[in-house]
């Protein structure tokens, strides 16, 4: 691990000199409680993930039967019907290691948009594709109804739907017993001891990468090798990136830049839900920030720390970067030995966190204002007139009304501080037009504001970054982008769609963030797609012109 820590090199080691005093390593390993010294006087009990070396070595070989009984029995594709951490973790095995040959290929599906819903529906052949249906509490409203949809779409085209639906999930929820009725071919039951954003190594990230044909005992033994032989802190890379990140975020540098290599890019979406659910709390956090446009160094704020994650052979461009920022910034630079070493990231990277939240003095295991939105949301799906009432809660503005959005634009601008950070946060579509439009976005914000400026997928961010937004410090202004949907699609034993329960999880959420006092504007982009975001991207840069430059000079 390369750092450079400027001024704060003395406090980081003072830190892990203190951890090694106290026997930080021995009490880790004993899932000692007392660590976590918060506000509230009491910590989740949900330390399970500290060893899964060992919980899951003894069920690794039903995973690995059950993934050749697929392939035996002809299935090429598994689809993940999945939020948050229980599809993250998938969703980066996916992407960095791939699908072996002869194994099945994964679809992870974390977003209700009728139009992605609909993309998936063309994209596979029903006969022979395993729907993995993951839900640590079993009463996810977004995978529930996932799993209506294609359970409808599947008995109607073969005579035995179960046999191609499983379920992940802790025993005795609402879903195991879902999957009992209905004949799922199985269940797996996961560790009740471990929360959704620390499960990477745990049944719901290890039974997709068993279907993709990743060696998951190699996967496991690298991702807990050093943790059981470390006798210092100074040995275990997860402790040393977590007393740099805590002693950052209390010094005022909790905008955690990450910076990826290639291979390595979906990873920055899973450590962005680690970071922000165990950290935004209490009116702290630590503000992760990813994929973001580059710009020069000096034109970041004094807020920042950044942190690069590379392949072996493939490190030389986020190095490269690392130095221009170092003369301004600390950064630090963790480097993967190969591929398979990825569950050794994974658990470093947990290990960093939840050290981290020690220094913070918070509980990173719970997610107490994540709740909110979702018994706000399912209020609304499930009742009209709520829906009509608190529609008129929220001004929302239209692009064929520029006066006044720009009007609305300029206020909710000038409210911007140094330090602050801008989300963006869109119920859109997500075809490559529409991605890239988003993307010149960012980057016109981030340019004119020198704000980190982030990019959230709605409604994929509310189980990742949402507790961070309504729990944190309340530093962040929101953009939330909306739609008309041109084709909606009905959810089987329900009185609602998709497109509803997506419309009402964007209603909801910006309720709740304008009810904690955060800075909102919402914008209906009606029907015009990528267009509608070039139309405010032009709106909103004849505006920067005058109105934010002076403001963050």
């Amino acid at each position: 691990m390369d750092m450079k820590l400027g001024l704060y090199e003395n406090r980081i080691n003072d830190r892990l000199n203190q951890w090694d005093e106290i026997n930080m390593l021995d009490r880790l390993r004993q899932k000692d409680l007392s660590l976590w010294n918060t506000r509230k006087g009491e910590v989740t009990d949900m330390l399970g993930w500290l060893s899964l070396g060992k919980s899951m070595s003894s069920q690794l070989d039903d995973i690995l039967e059950f993934s050749d009984q697929m392939c035996n029995e002809g299935f090429t594709k598994a689809v993940l019907l999945g939020m948050g951490g229980s599809s993250m973790a998938s969703c980066v095995f996916k992407q960095t290691l791939g699908s072996a040959e002869g194994y099945l290929d994964l679809i992870v599906l974390d977003s209700t948009h009728p139009d992605t819903i609909r993309n998936v529906t063309d994209t596979i052949d029903i006969s022979n594709t395993l729907f993995i249906t993951s839900s640590k509490s079993g009463e996810t409203i977004e995978t529930l109804s996932m799993f209506r949809y294609f359970w409808d779409e599947v008995q109607q085209s073969v005579t035995d739907p179960g046999r191609h639906f499983i379920a992940i999930t802790d025993p005795n929820t609402p879903l195991a017993k879902l999957a009992n009725q209905r004949n799922f071919r199985k269940i797996f039951e996961a560790n009740i001891d471990v929360g959704g954003r620390y499960s990477a190594l745990s049944a719901f990230g290890l039974v997709p990468a068993a279907l993709l044909g990743i060696d998951i005992r190699l996967l496991l033994t690298r991702a807990f090798n050093d943790w059981d032989v470390a006798k210092k802190t100074e040995q275990q890379g997860g402790l040393i990136l977590g007393a740099a990140l805590g002693e950052f975020t209390i010094a005022g540098r909790d905008k955690a830049t990450l910076i990826m290599s290639d291979s390595l890019r979906s990873f920055s979406l899973w450590a962005e839900q680690l970071i922000a659910e165990s950290t935004g709390k209490d009116g702290r956090g630590m503000v992760p920030v990813v994929r973001e446009p580059w710009i020069e160094s000096e034109e970041y704020g004094q807020d920042r720390v950044f942190v690069g994650l590379s392949l072996e052979g493939e490190q030389w461009n986020v190095a490269e970067r690392l130095d221009e920022l170092a003369a301004d910034h600390p950064t630090i630079h963790m480097i993967m030995d190969d591929p398979i070493s990825l569950g050794k990231a994974m658990f470093e990277w947990e290990l960093a966190i939840a050290s981290a939240a020690i220094i913070m003095e918070i509980d990173p295991f719970d997610q107490p204002d994540v709740q909110a939105t979702k018994e706000l949301a399912w209020d609304l799906v499930s009742n009209v007139k709520s829906r009509e009432r608190r529609s008129h809660d929220i001004n929302t503005f239209y692009l064929d009304e520029p006066d006044e959005l720009k009007e609305a634009a300029e206020e909710w601008i000038r409210e911007a501080q140094p330090d602050d950070y801008i989300s963006i946060q869109a119920y859109l579509s997500y075809d490559n037009d529409i991605r890239d439009g988003l993307r010149l976005l960012q980057r016109d914000i981030l340019s004119a504001t020198g704000l980190a400026t982030i990019l959230d997928q709605g409604p994929r961010f509310l189980h990742s970054t949402g507790q961070l937004y309504k729990g944190g410090l309340g530093t962040g202004l929101f953009l939330q982008l909306v739609e008309y949907m041109n084709e909606d699609i009905p959810i089987p034993d329900t009185d609602y769609s998709f497109g509803t329960l997506t419309s009402a999880e964007a209603l909801g959420d910006i309720i709740v963030l304008k009810d904690r006092g955060r800075r909102v504007l919402r914008i209906n982009l009606g029907r015009e797609g990528s267009e509608g975001i070039a139309k405010l991207r032009d709106l909103l840069n004849v505006m920067f012109q005058t109105e934010v430059i002076p403001i963050m000079a």
